[in-house]
C-alpha cells in the first residue's frame, strides 16, 4: 500500500548547486518517501558544486547525479514548505505555503573543508524540519 507523502518541500537558492542540493539530499536520505523533495534556483548553475558533492559523499549521501533546475511558479505552488537560502526576492509568494529562510553561507567556490560546516548546519536544520513535519502529521491524525 502506498501512502501520500506527509509534506512537499521545495529548497531554493540562487544557483541550485550547493545549499539547496545538500538540503534536498539530506531530506531524501533522512525522510525517505515520507516527504516529497524538490530543489531549484533563481539562476541555476551549470552543475552541482563538486565540494558539496564530496562533502555529502563523506556521509554516504550521493548527490552527484543531481542537476541544477530553474525555479518555477509550479514548483512553489506544488509545495507545502518553501525554504529559501539566499534567493532574495526571486522566490514567488503564494498564500498558504510555509516559508522559511535559512541563513547559510554560500559554498560556491569553497573547498570541501569550508563546505563541511555548512553541510552540518543544513543537516541540523533538516532534522528539525522532519520533526516538525512528523509532529504536524501526528496532530492531524489525532483530530
Amino acid at each position: 500500500m502506498t501512502t501520500a507523502p506527509l509534506a512537499s518541500v521545495l529548497f531554493v537558492c540562487i544557483h541550485n548547486a550547493g545549499r539547496s542540493q545538500m538540503a534536498a539530499g539530506f531530506l531524501t536520505h533522512l525522510a525517505g518517501d515520507r516527504v516529497e523533495v524538490r530543489s531549484a534556483g533563481s539562476m541555476p548553475g551549470d552543475q552541482v558544486n563538486p565540494s558539496a558533492v564530496a562533502a555529502m559523499a563523506e556521509l554516504g549521501i550521493d548527490i552527484s547525479d543531481q542537476k541544477p533546475k530553474i525555479l518555477t511558479t509550479e514548483a512553489v505552488q506544488a509545495s507545502d514548505y518553501v525554504i529559501t537560502m539566499g534567493c532574495g526576492d526571486a522566490c514567488p509568494y503564494f498564500p498558504g505555503k510555509k516559508y522559511l529562510d535559512w541563513k547559510l553561507d554560500d559554498p560556491a567556490g569553497q573547498g570541501v573543508e569550508a563546505v563541511r560546516p555548512i553541510r552540518d548546519e543544513i543537516k541540523g536544520l533538516i532534522e528539525g524540519l522532519i520533526a516538525e513535519i512528523d509532529t504536524k502529521a501526528a496532530q492531524s491524525q489525532e483530530s
